[in-house]
């Protein structure tokens, strides 16, 4: 089964009949009994002297920034999308399949055990929790059952360290257990109130939850708290859009009527929270970089909803000192825009991925675009990404440029169903100042996925060099669907 692809929106969704339509929930003193057995983290000792982690995904403190890429669909032990993550280091090569880590529930020190459907995978952030100088990778499992609930899920974190990733500790989960609730849909780590330490949300169908740092071995945060007023949401992506060191959250919400949803950010004032709405924003899909270099994140929004351009576009909301003013009009780019490769059709998913990197050097970040269903050569759903360059005037289409397994240098060949572009990240994983393209087809190879690495230069991305690596070097069974998500 394709799981992925059978909403509309981006990212995963989930298989027909896995959630129940009728939601129980148990208390507090009945989910302590469900975590006692098999749940017990390692217990480490963090060095007094440590200091946080340079890069929020430099996961064995070597400098060089890796990449976490999940395959929630993976089959461990015969037990099918039970979920695994494979974690690929950096270099001053880039990465290779050789140095590398593939994690389940089954792998040693990980709490819980891989089961039928967890999805362990679905969703992943990354961040130096404890800050011991490596970072941490948290990952989730929204399909998770503890004792007779199902569809419960949880969220794990494996810990940093010089060999790479390795052990772990469950998120704490609320007081409640909520059959189909969804625990740790979605995820996002970052220092959401500027004290230096790194901050964890999770969401889930009945509420949104909020952890605090620093966190300890045991997996126990400083303070956590629930943001009942939120909702029943899924995606939620982090940044600093106010140029003042702590990163805004923001957190689309389904909205009755309204298919692009509600969308606004949290800012930490220096004593509190404080909620933005932007009401005219839409989409589910979002990065965080400034663009045009004035100091201030930039938030790019991927919008494939109804009122979107045919196929898709993206939409640019410019920071300031309070974030986004929320009566500017924001840049609209569709592949329908002048400059732009491509042309705007039905079903081409132009947004449903994006991320935000610097890839010539140049001080401004520049936007890379997935569209996984763009239809190449007459081969349909083949997949591209379009890279959009920024400038002191902000994002531009000069030198705009489309990629897919058909351009000349890219590995591969352009098939039906690959869906290339299902996501995209852009990171310097070479340390020579400029980001280089990390893109995923969860499609290629009979739903096994693959994942493709183009370099950064001074003049933009070349294909020259370019990598490709597929699930099966990884040894991952099943209908693997590996490439959905990258950690941000």
């Amino acid at each position: 089964m394709s799981w992925a692809r059978t909403r509309q929106g981006c990212g995963p969704s989930f298989p027909s009949g896995i959630w129940s339509p009728t939601v129980r929930i148990r208390t507090a003193a009945a989910l302590a009994a469900l975590l006692v057995a098999g749940l017990t983290p390692l217990t480490l000792t963090t060095p007094a002297s440590a200091a946080p982690a340079k890069h929020a995904d430099d996961f064995n403190g070597d400098g060089y920034r890796d990449v976490a890429i999940g395959a929630s669909n993976t089959m461990v032990d015969g037990k099918i999308t039970a979920g695994a993550v494979v974690v690929l280091y950096g270099s001053s090569s880039g990465l290779s399949a050789g140095k590398r880590s593939v994690i389940t529930q089954n792998s040693p020190g990980v709490p819980g055990v891989a089961e039928e459907l967890d999805q362990f995978g679905a969703s992943l952030a990354s961040g130096d929790l404890d800050r011991d100088g490596y970072a941490d990778l948290v990952v989730s499992a929204p399909n998770e059952g503890l004792g007779d609930y199902h569809g419960v899920g949880t969220a794990t974190i494996l810990w940093g360290g010089k060999s790479g990733l390795s052990g772990g500790a469950r998120v704490p989960q609320p007081d409640w257990v909520s059959e189909g609730g969804g625990y740790a849909i979605g995820l996002a780590a970052a220092d959401f109130d500027g004290d230096g330490d790194t901050d964890l949300t999770v969401t889930s169908r009945p509420t949104t939850r909020v952890f605090d740092g620093p966190w300890k071995r045991t997996g126990a945060p400083a303070r956590e708290y629930d943001i009942d007023e939120l909702g029943s949401t899924q995606t939620v992506f982090a940044g600093d859009l106010s140029g003042d060191g702590a990163a805004e959250r923001l957190y689309p919400v389904g909205v009755t009527g309204d298919e692009g949803g509600a969308i606004g950010y949290l800012r930490w004032t220096g004593t509190a929270y404080e909620t933005t709405d932007l009401p005219t924003a839409d989409g589910d899909q979002g990065a965080i970089g400034d663009v045009n270099g004035d100091g201030y994140g930039d938030l790019v929004l991927g919008n494939i909803y109804k009122g979107a351009h045919k196929g898709g576009e993206i939409n640019v909301w410019y920071g300031g000192p309070t974030g986004p003013d929320p009566t500017q009009t924001p840049v609209t780019i569709h592949q329908d825009t002048g400059g732009v490769p491509g042309k705007g059709e039905g079903d081409d998913c132009f947004g449903c991925a994006v991320s935000v990197g610097d890839i010539n050097g140049d001080g401004y970040a520049d936007v890379a675009v997935g569209a996984q269903n763009e239809d190449v050569g007459g081969k349909r759903n083949t997949g591209s990404v379009t890279v959009l360059y920024g400038s002191v005037a902000g994002l531009t289409t000069a030198g705009a440029t489309s990629y897919t397994q058909a351009t000349a240098g890219v590995p591969g060949t352009a098939e039906s169903q690959d869906w290339f572009g299902t996501a995209v990240r852009l990171v310097d994983l070479d340390k020579n100042g400029k980001a280089d393209l990390v893109a995923t087809a969860e499609g290629e190879n009979d739903a096994k996925g693959a994942v493709w690495v183009l370099r950064g230069t001074a003049k933009g991305l070349t294909t020259k060099g370019a990598k490709s690596i597929s699930a099966g070097a990884f040894g991952l069974r099943g209908e693997v669907n590996f490439g959905w998500p990258i950690a941000q």
